[in-house]
């Protein structure tokens, strides 16, 4: 499957979905911004997937980025984030969303296994009644400490500015 087939506008993701449900699969949802793919998203991510069966990755776009992080980001555009995403073998399907949190796009797709980084507590986690109310599992992963984007970018800055 190439990459480019795994980024999805929501029609075709609940298609998607409607299909891996009726296979019984368990579908896994996350969401972030993802500008700088770093050891940290990996890690993340891998450990997503293997709740379920499934990762659904809902990603930010460009305005809601700039709109939550400041003018200065994204450092990568939207399609650039969602290709890089959509090449790790462990995401199944990219989702753009526009929103500031991901509770509308949590809504349209029920996961089963709701999962942030465990700098979250469930009962923080956006969407968190949705999923729990429908009898699902909202769950944290440790995440590696010192990665982040924020950091890197700190760093990059910090080279030239030497």
């Amino acid at each position: 499957m190439n990459s480019k087939d795994k980024i999805l506008t929501l029609p075709q993701l609940q298609e998607l979905l409607q299909t891996w449900r009726r296979q019984g699969l368990k579908i896994v949802f996350t969401n972030g911004c993802f500008d700088l793919l770093h050891l940290g998203h990996v890690d993340y991510l891998e450990k997503a997937r293997q709740l379920g069966d499934k990762l659904v990755l809902g990603l930010n776009t460009d305005c809601s980025i700039s709109r939550i992080k400041g003018p200065s980001r994204p450092l990568q555009d939207e399609m650039s984030r969602a290709r890089v995403m959509a090449s790790l073998l462990f995401v199944d399907a990219v989702v753009l969303f526009d929103q500031d949190t991901p509770l509308e796009l949590i809504k349209a797709v029920q996961p089963d296994i709701l999962v942030k980084g465990d700098d979250y507590s469930v009962e923080n986690i956006v969407g968190h009644e949705i999923v729990l109310g429908r009898g699902g599992e909202v769950k944290t992963v440790p995440l590696v400490k010192g990665y982040s984007t924020t950091n890197i970018v700190k760093k990059i800055e910090n080279q030239e500015t030497k």
